[in-house]
């Protein structure tokens, strides 16, 4: 089959003739027809992720049909359009994951490839409403998003919700779940135009960030947030404390900005004030969001479709920021 292989660090995918993998009795191969980035797959190339190893096929989000079933797997499987959950090993309590936990694409080869393998429990039903292209785009992403705005931060209709720095497949994903939930939405970015786009989605408002008035703007825009979702950390963290209301949630999935400095505590213990952290989900989350995404009819953000001979160009585009919403590669 062919495979899109990261070889070596800071090498390009590079394709390339490998063998089709061989099934344990407890697993499925699928045909992959769209696979999807996210930025692991950018931080596995540049050598800033545990436990690398090379060559690689990398890809963690992949949609396709089910091609050949183990033999302890129901053959009705066989043929049919399904999604890959790409976390594995999520333990024993929904509270968080086990030491176990693998995600697809890293250690074992992932969805850039014509097939990938997988666990047969960690397969579903491709929703009717969806192109692959579009199923492809929710795994990793959707599921971390819903983990975070749901489970962990319990949002609720009619509270206010800030996404912070929109424009990236999770937060996309974020905002979607929290207006069709009936949240009062807002969100910041660095790039007008994404926030432009955001409102369209169904926010309130928004503000740029880079901006040196961009809390004060934002506090006369919406007053407080119940709900905030972030995922840079940084220095602009102790922003986001100054802008929780009371009793206030701020959940973050991610720390592209780096440590958290000069956190007041008095802020955060007299606000009583609930600070959370999220990794992507487990199967209980990833079940739930495939209902909510089903029940809602929602339709991921797909910002682009590369071709398979495209993937380091869809590569830097993610490195650069360019997109609004998840970018797929078409593997078939």
């Amino acid at each position: 089959m062919k495979a899109l292989v990261l070889e070596g660090l800071n090498q390009p995918l590079t394709v390339k003739e490998v063998e089709t993998p061989s099934l344990l009795p407890d697993e499925v191969l699928v045909k992959v027809k769209a696979a999807s980035f996210n930025h692991r797959d950018n931080w596995i190339q540049v050598g800033l992720y545990a436990g690398i190893k090379y060559p690689i096929i990398l890809g963690s989000d992949g949609a396709g049909v089910v091609s050949e079933v183990g033999e302890d797997v129901d053959k009705a499987w066989l043929n049919k359009e399904v999604l890959i959950n790409p976390g594995n090993f999520w333990g024993n309590t929904e509270k968080y994951q086990a030491k176990e936990f693998k995600i697809l694409g890293l250690p074992e080869d992932g969805t850039f490839a014509e097939y990938v393998k997988t666990k047969a429990i960690n397969l579903y039903d491709k929703p009717a409403h969806l192109s692959f292209e579009e199923a492809a785009a929710i795994p990793l992403g959707g599921v971390t998003a819903f983990r975070a705005l749901f489970s962990r931060a319990g949002a609720q209709a009619k509270e206010k919700v800030l996404i912070n720095g929109v424009g990236g497949g999770v937060a996309l994903f974020a905002l979607q779940y929290a207006v069709a939930e009936g949240c009062e939405v807002y969100v910041t970015s660095g790039s007008d135009e994404k926030i432009e786009k955001a409102k369209f989605l169904g926010a309130y408002g928004g503000v740029n960030y880079r901006i040196s008035s961009w809390v004060n703007d934002l506090k006369e825009m919406a007053g407080g947030f119940d709900v905030i979702v972030d995922s840079a950390a940084g220095e602009g963290f102790r922003d986001l404390v100054e802008l929780a209301n009371p009793g206030g949630r701020i959940v973050f999935y991610g720390a592209t900005k780096g440590t958290i400095k000069d956190l007041d505590p008095r802020r955060i213990f007299w606000k009583q004030l609930n600070i959370l952290g999220s990794t992507m989900g487990s199967k209980h989350d990833f079940e739930n969001m495939l209902r909510f995404i089903e029940q809602h009819k929602l339709l991921p953000v797909v910002d682009k479709v590369f071709d398979f001979t495209e993937a380091n160009e869809a590569l830097e585009r993610m490195k650069k920021s360019e997109q609004f919403g998840k970018i797929v590669l078409k593997i078939d």
